[in-house]
């Protein structure tokens, strides 16, 4: 056997994969995936992990299927790409929890009296508008200004505006053809998706009872969004307020210059805004409402002019929040979707648990979990059967069916149910937010009432704020008996985590990740575990707390999905030690598979009977065996305040680029900006880049501050590296509110790349020998160093097949099986040299086995891929 000739090669690394699709390689130093298929835009973000560590957001490319992402020094090892927490480069196992037996959907709960989801008295008139495109920071092409407008007919003086924003889907299509690059403006030939025209069902329902509404088109956004940070959050807030500082023109001097359709609508009342956001749509719209109330710094925003209009509520469907950071003072309901196939982990929760003691608490945050929904079909034009351009399914099961998801099982609603419930509840947070009608909140606030519109759909609900006390919220300040423990949710911790860390669950719904931190500071749960019944369970916070006044106890409560029948009695302990029994709760698990996410809070009550001071909760459990986990309990009354919107301090994290410099040691400060009035407290994590280490820290913004000190040491020295990057990311604990929630400090290696060499050590073996090259370093390096090559054809003579080479071995390097047998210049076989820092000696090799035939001498010719920087990497073998 001859081996032959090496060239140019990179930083790359291997991975090792079992049933995955797609195929690793590193391009032009970048880390690359690509998929057998196409993946669908969708709204949650594509992540690449090494093991259980995040390392980043890789950018799409024009064909759908090829991600890439800068390589950091960090070492790898079994690679995946995730999406909202679910894999998609492996197909969903079929697993005997997946085929057991799932909980039947609850019964439909008591109808409320009034059903917002009921047509109005208006008939509708409908148009478009289309202005001249907008430029938004960071992207480089014009955003489009385009509507779709659904209005009452005749309705009498100003009637109050609801904005719709379709969140991130497909841009591009040309007639059934789905292979069409996904890039604004929309290649020649195709045409722009119109997702903006499909929530006609809910604008037309809405504007029947006296909204004028408008649904604005985001493609410009979705097509560039992946260059950012945040995702296109402060982009799609631009938009809006761009959108109604329009409206507010029309609504005034300037309306004789409006579109046709805002001329034959009535004015728009702009005190009364009410925001709806799907998807990334969601996180868009909250944004729009913070920036509304506490402006972001004008380098970063779209829009500059004066706020004219007053956000009075929003409505989530499946939204995306990466920062964490609601705005608390804005009264928000958030869809759930059940059986939600793109963002799976449901970080929409974070709208209402991340708003928890952060202000005021008087705004309603209300959580809506949607037994059988998917992510896309509450928008017709990503329905199949409903869109003018190719749509999906996006739950998707693999081969076996999933018994709550996939169509046609009990639960899983149709297309038609699932609009159903998304027009009626968007109609029923407008009601509440804008119109102020207090009787339609049981649809909302976890009184379990139900929508008659929305049937048969199972819609469970639970809140935060409005007229709710803080009673116990689970932390290390809480004691807690036997048969309890404070448990961490995000922690890779199994002794310490709420849930099992290996169980999917553990980082979905009220446990999922802020970013890449992970163990997360300061998010606790009450884990409650029990073997008999009988013996209570208490929870007992560091001082007493006043329930007077208060009519109920209202409790948030997990229960394990498809579980039945857990039982509690739960009792008030009184200063004096009085125990106060309130009653018994019961609660059965969600309908649950690994596909879903389904470890999720329920509200439960129970009077408290003139109860007054509270210094201990007990639960007692009724059944013989069990587990649960208490969120936080609260004292109830009934009722929505006035939410008090205030204008609360605002933090943005910067970001700064500095050279590493090649000795002594240099103290930089992250460019960290405080905006509006007064003070709060704000959690600051520091995550190394390099180790992917995260330590946290709690910092005081006092009046009139306009920084924080967030210093970062940059340490010289003349090894080479990778550009190393020291993260910052916030997150709100009181009285202020998050903007650019992840910055940090990017350190450019200045320090030239080691020349390589490669001499042989056994260049011509037997079969059944490996061959073997010395490869060198000319300097050692301060990083991690993979040198990868590709085999080429050789220019004459028989190339080495894959039968030629240890089976075990090229499995491993190229994510492919040996057979059929091939050329290895025609697979993905990438062979790799590994340097831990500091070495400077390696070998490649390639390991042959004996396949008894006779045979001329057969060749293999591996290159080198080009070199971190892009130089090639110095050095040539060959042999005979």
């Amino acid at each position: 056997m001859v081996a032959g000739a090496a060239g140019p090669v990179s930083a790359a690394p291997p991975a090792q994969r079992s049933d995955r699709t797609g195929n690793w390689s590193v391009t032009d130093g970048k880390l690359t995936w690509q998929s057998d298929q196409r993946v669908p835009m969708g709204d949650a973000a594509v992540e690449f992990w090494s093991g259980d560590t995040l390392l980043g957001r890789p950018k799409p490319q024009a064909d759908g299927r090829t991600f890439r992402l800068d390589l950091d020094r960090a070492k790898l090892g079994d690679l995946s790409v995730r999406a909202g927490g679910k894999r998609l480069d492996e197909t969903p196992p079929a697993t005997t929890a997946k085929r057991a037996a799932v909980a039947a959907a609850p019964a439909l709960g008591t109808a409320n009296p009034v059903d917002p989801g009921a047509k109005g008295p208006f008939r509708t008139i409908s148009g478009e508008y289309d202005l001249p495109g907008v430029k938004l920071p960071d992207f480089p092409a014009n955003v489009e200004m385009r509507a779709e407008v659904v209005a009452p007919q005749g309705a009498p003086g100003a009637r109050p505006l609801a904005l719709f924003l379709h969140g991130r889907h497909t841009v591009c299509y040309r007639g059934t053809d789905e292979d069409v690059p996904q890039e604004w403006p929309c290649p020649a030939g195709t045409e722009s998706v119109p997702s903006y025209r499909g929530y006609l069902q809910a604008q037309q329902l809405l504007a029947s009872q006296g909204y004028v509404t408008v649904s604005i088109s985001a493609n410009g956004i979705n097509g560039q969004d992946f260059a950012v940070d945040d995702g296109g959050a402060q982009a799609r807030s631009s938009l809006v307020r761009l959108h109604l500082a329009k409206w507010a023109d029309w609504a005034g001097s300037g309306r004789a210059g409006a579109p046709a359709i805002v001329r034959a609508a009535p004015r728009a009342d702009l005190t009364k805004v009410f925001l709806m956001g799907h998807s990334r749509g969601g996180e868009g719209v909250s944004r729009a409402a913070m920036d509304t109330l506490t402006p972001p710094p004008a380098a970063q925003d779209g829009y500059h002019g004066k706020v004219r209009w007053t956000i009075r509520g929003l409505l989530l469907i499946g939204p995306t929040i990466f920062g964490h950071d609601p705005v608390p003072d804005v009264p928000s309901a958030t869809i759930l979707p059940g059986c939600d196939g793109d963002v799976f982990d449901l970080q929409g929760q974070m709208f209402i648990d991340e708003t928890r003691g952060v202000s005021h608490g008087k705004a309603l945050h209300s959580a809506l979990y949607v037994i059988g929904a998917n992510h896309n079909f509450f928008n017709t034009e990503w329905t199949p059967g409903q869109s003018a351009a190719p749509s999906f399914d996006d739950f998707f099961s693999g081969d076996e069916p999933d018994p709550v998801c996939s169509p046609g099982t009990a639960t899983r609603l149709s297309a038609p149910q699932q609009q159903n419930v998304g027009a009626t509840y968007i109609a029923a947070a407008a009601r509440l937010f804008v119109a102020g009608d207090d009787r339609v909140r049981p649809l909302l606030d976890g009184s379990g009432a139900r929508a008659r519109s929305a049937d048969p759909a199972r819609v469970l609900s639970h809140a935060l704020g409005a007229r709710r006390d803080a009673v116990l919220t689970p932390d290390p300040t809480v004691r807690v008996s036997a048969g309890g423990r404070i448990c961490e949710q995000v922690t890779p911790d199994a002794a310490a985590s709420c849930v099992n860390p290996d169980d999917i669950n553990s980082s979905t719904g009220h446990f999922t990740w802020f970013g890449p931190v992970n163990p997360e500071p300061g998010r606790y749960a009450a884990a409650l575990n029990w073997s008999a019944a009988g013996t209570p369970i208490r929870l007992t916070p560091a001082r007493p707390v006043s329930v007077a006044g208060d009519k109920a106890l209202a409790l948030r409560v997990i229960v394990p999905p498809n579980s039945v029948g857990t039982r509690f009695g739960v009792t008030a302990v009184g200063p004096d030690g009085r125990r106060t029994a309130l009653g018994d709760v019961r609660i059965d698990g969600l309908p649950g598979t690994q596909l879903t996410t389904s470890y999720w809070g329920q509200e439960v009550r129970v009077p408290l009977n003139g109860t007054r001071t509270v210094t201990a909760v007990e639960l007692t459990p009724r059944t013989a065996a069990g587990s649960a986990w208490l969120l936080d309990a609260w004292g109830w009354n009934p009722g929505t305040p006035d939410p008090r919107e205030s204008s609360l301090p605002r933090i943005d994290i910067g970001s700064l680029v500095v050279a590493e410099g090649n000795s002594g040691t240099k103290t930089y400060q992250v460019p960290v900006k405080v905006t509006g009035k007064g003070g709060g407290v704000v959690r600051l994590f520091r995550l190394d880049g390099n180790t992917y280490e995260s330590t946290s820290w709690l910092a005081t913004v006092r009046p009139g501050d306009h920084s924080i000190q967030v210093p970062v040491d940059v340490v010289g020295d003349t090894l080479f590296g990778y550009d190393e990057n020291q993260y910052i990311l916030a997150k709100a604990e009181k009285g202020l509110v998050i903007g650019d929630y992840l910055g940090g400090l990017e350190v450019q290696n200045d320090d030239p790349e080691p020349v390589v060499t490669v001499e042989p050590v056994a260049d011509r073996v037997a079969e059944g020998g490996t061959l073997t090259w010395k490869v060198s370093l000319s300097a050692p390096t301060e990083t991690w160093l993979y040198l990868v090559t590709e085999p080429h054809a050789p220019a004459t003579g028989v190339e080495l097949s894959t039968t030629d080479v240890d089976p075990e071995w090229f499995e491993q390097n190229a994510y492919e099986p040996v057979e059929p047998s091939r050329p290895l210049s025609s697979t993905y076989l990438t062979p790799y040299v590994f340097f831990e820092p500091g070495v400077t000696t390696a070998e490649l090799t390639v390991p042959t086995v004996t396949d008894g035939l006779t045979e001329p001498d057969e060749l293999v010719e591996l290159h080198f891929v080009e070199g971190y920087d892009g130089a090639p990497v110095t050095g040539v073998v060959t042999g005979s």
